[in-house]
């Protein structure tokens, strides 16, 4: 039996405060991934660090809310996703050492997109937010080795907001507290009165913008110890607020239950009165924290050696730390971490950061990891040696659709393209004989344009067209061949005539090669505090501090970008495919269209980068796929007017192709994808199309039937074939709409299916 194991997965997170959560439990960390929820445990290393475990697919539109539900011991534990396409769905796992989790329970009853959860395990109870401004309150229950979900309550909020954030608090045996805040200024304070109901008792003012996170930690270890709810606004600041148990009068003027209450200046510390079966509880202004520049989206309370930190993230571009002053009690930041007055303001490709949209705690406190514009998580590991914070390698990945990969033709690295306008490598870190992992080594391209195709030219070049009426080719710098070759072991014959380095000037489109390496800002490091030095790239010979890992996100934005070298223009619309022949000498191009003169083939070759005229006319609508075959000697088109054309060398002029053969009627819908199979089995291919089936071709044989015909349970995105025979085997793999991936056998005479393997959960 053949044995499939996922090996590397790289998505980027979804720029959501409340789409991510690092569970104390079990050291996961998940997050919304588009339309998936991603598992990773950052602090595992050696050969487990394989960066991505698993992605749960199952929701249709993007996860916008992650929490981990820990109840009684003997019930399983479950990941909740809360996601725009309204609905909330309960993951559940047998253990946690193989990671594989499925849906056990969907919760529907919401009418807009759901945009922040919370629990209470001890309750068995979830609180949802969403865009149709209601909260509402679910119990689970866990009975015969099924879960079982009812809705308990429906919170109209009043005034109307939409909440963003929600926290869950137990306040004794019969009391809970549910904080609320969102598209107003104001947090909304609900406590419950009798069993489950949860009733509007406060509103707390102060903040002058959304309110982007709410955290609730507890101060002390004991049970009746003060709570302390931290609130991040989009107006640059913190403010506490201490929830404590009433036993007497109070000082300042008590607010009575239900009474909507305005502070009569921006620091009061009157108090607000909540009211439960266990007993009364004051809420009264603690401290407002000051030190970001811009807005603030997530904070987080974390408990080390006994004593309560806050972490904040935002977009100014810092995650930064508050402790207590022991002696005054005053909140202060006592450490900053992240890119501070570094190039802010910048418009570049590799200066525009974003700022961090999520930042969490580890479980014991010593790690922290954020996720930034770019869809990539940093981590920072607390050196006690060193006495500072040192980034560690996080992990990366495409924020929007990938729309094409490429293999280099040795196959020592991966390029990848999408709709974030950039290109990616990855590539194996050999850590050792015994361990390896994936990465991104490189960015090679930030781009002002969706990015919609890619090709590699030989072991050092690609060509990539994206929504613009040119193909740009890109040349493999020193910094990075010198890194695949240290770490990954890639040499390339001809490193030395590869260029230095690139970047991307104020306001361009292209990659410009500069001499020598590139240096990091000259304010960088007189800019950043005692706590960011040590993150500071050092300039050396491949232009960044990278002699033993891989290029931390920072690096790869700034440091690894690949000078562009030609352009090649003649397309009169935005650039659909793109192919390189196999001995690299000649491109074939094509753009949308929706006529005869536009939707044609275009040739060039590689010599001194000119078109061959005149282009190939084959399809009457936009060309979705081209590939050469093993030998070169056919070109392969596949179009949306549902029909495949091969194109064959002329043997007078190998740089001259004519129509071969053609089927206007090979499929139903539009052809998304084709291949060749191995020149060993003959002059065989593939195609699949949006009419749920992939059809195998024989080029001797009839043009007007296929071969053989596979029905696809959804409409057929991708399909490659494996460039040799397996156990004299055609290894055919399959990907479709729906996100679902699966490899066939096939027999190369017949090409009958011998055995098929869905790659869903593995």
């Amino acid at each position: 039996m053949v044995d499939f194991h996922s090996q590397y997965i790289a998505a980027g997170g979804n720029r959501h405060p409340a789409a991510a959560e690092w569970d104390p439990v079990t050291g996961l960390l998940a997050f919304g991934s588009d339309s998936n929820v991603a598992l990773w445990k950052p602090l595992m290393k050696g050969e487990d660090h394989q960066g991505l475990t698993a992605l749960l697919g199952g929701h249709s539109d993007d996860v916008n809310a992650v929490r981990f539900f820990h109840p009684a011991a003997a019930w399983p534990h479950l990941i909740l996703s809360g996601s725009v396409d309204r609905t909330i769905r309960l993951w559940q796992t047998d253990s946690t050492a193989n990671l594989v989790y499925k849906t056990v329970g969907i919760l529907e009853g919401h009418a807009a997109s759901v945009n922040c959860l919370d629990v209470a395990p001890e309750r068995q109870l979830v609180a949802s937010g969403a865009a149709d401004a209601t909260i509402k309150i679910w119990y689970l229950d866990y009975v015969e080795n099924q879960w079982r979900t009812s809705l308990l309550q429906t919170i109209q909020t009043s005034p109307k907001f939409l909440p963003l954030n929600l926290r869950l608090a137990v306040l004794g045996p019969n009391a809970l507290l549910l904080a609320a805040a969102g598209t107003k200024g104001n947090i909304y304070v609900y406590a419950s009165r009798s069993s489950h109901e949860l009733v509007h008792q406060a509103t707390l003012s102060g903040h002058e913008g959304w309110i982007r996170s709410l955290a609730i930690g507890s101060e002390t270890y004991e049970p009746n110890s003060d709570l302390l709810l931290a609130s991040a606004s989009q107006d640059k600041y913190i403010r506490l607020w201490r929830i404590r148990q009433h036993h007497g009068s109070t000082s300042g003027e008590d607010q009575q239950p239900g009474e909507h209450f305005d502070f009569e200046s921006l620091l009061s510390n009157k108090t607000h009165r909540v009211n439960t079966l266990s007993g009364s509880y004051s809420l009264t202004f603690e401290a407002l924290l000051l030190g970001h520049d811009d807005w603030i989206y997530t904070v987080s309370w974390q408990r080390t050696a006994g004593k309560l930190r806050l972490l904040s993230a935002s977009a100014d571009g810092s995650l930064a730390m508050w402790d207590s002053d022991a002696a005054s009690g005053v909140w202060v930041c006592t450490t900053r971490l992240g890119e501070i007055s570094i190039q802010k303001g910048s418009t570049t490709a590799t200066g525009s950061m974003g700022g961090f949209w999520i930042g969490l705690w580890s479980p014991d406190g010593e790690s922290v990891a954020c996720l930034g514009r770019t869809g990539s998580w940093r981590l920072w590991i607390y050196d006690k040696d060193q006495e500072r914070w040192l980034q560690g390698v996080g992990i990366t990945g495409h924020t929007k659709p990938v729309m094409d990969i490429a293999w280099a033709k040795d196959g020592s690295y991966l390029l990848s393209t999408g709709s974030d306008q950039t290109t990616r490598l990855h590539a194996e870190w050999i850590h050792d004989e015994r361990c390896a992992s994936w990465h991104e080594f490189a960015r090679p391209q930030i781009h002002g344009y969706d990015l919609n195709c890619i090709d590699t030219i030989g072991d050092f070049r690609f060509v990539s067209g994206a929504d613009e009426k040119l193909l740009r080719v890109f040349d493999e710098p020193k910094g990075t061949a010198e890194l695949l070759r240290t770490l990954c072991g890639v040499r390339h014959a001809s490193e030395q005539e590869l260029p230095e380095a690139a970047n991307i000037p104020v306001l361009g489109l292209s990659n410009k090669a500069v001499e020598g390496p590139l240096e990091p800002p000259p304010d960088q490091a007189a800019s950043a505090d005692a706590n960011t030095l040590s993150n500071i790239p050092v300039s050396n010979d491949i232009g960044f501090q990278a002699s033993n890992r891989p290029p931390i996100e920072d690096e790869l934005a700034r440091y690894t970008l690949w000078p562009e070298t030609e352009k090649l223009y003649g397309h009169g619309y935005e650039i659909s495919a793109v192919a390189v022949s196999h001995d690299g000498s000649l491109i074939a191009t094509a753009c949308k269209a929706s006529s005869l003169d536009h939707a044609v083939i275009r040739l060039f070759e590689t010599r001194d980068w000119r078109e061959l005229k005149p282009p190939l006319v084959a399809h009457s609508l936009t060309v979705t796929c081209l590939q050469f075959n093993g030998d070169d000697r056919y070109l392969l088109s596949t179009g949306r007017d549902r029909q495949w054309t091969v194109c064959e060398r002329d043997g007078g002029d190998l740089q001259l192709f004519r129509p071969k053969a053609k089927n206007s009627k090979a499929h139903s819908r539009m052809i998304l994808s084709a291949c060749w199979a191995p020149l060993v089995v003959g002059e065989i291919f593939i195609t699949g199309s949006r009419d749920k089936s992939v059809r195998l071709w024989d080029l001797q044989k009839t043009y007007s039937e296929p071969m053989n015909s596979m029905t696809i349970s959804a409409p057929v995105t991708a399909v490659d074939i494996l460039g040799r025979l397996v156990e004299s085997m055609l290894v055919l793999a399959v990907a479709t709409e729906s996100g679902d991936t699966s490899i066939h056998f096939l027999e190369p005479t017949t090409l009958n299916i011998k055995s098929s393997y869905s790659l869903r959960d593995r």
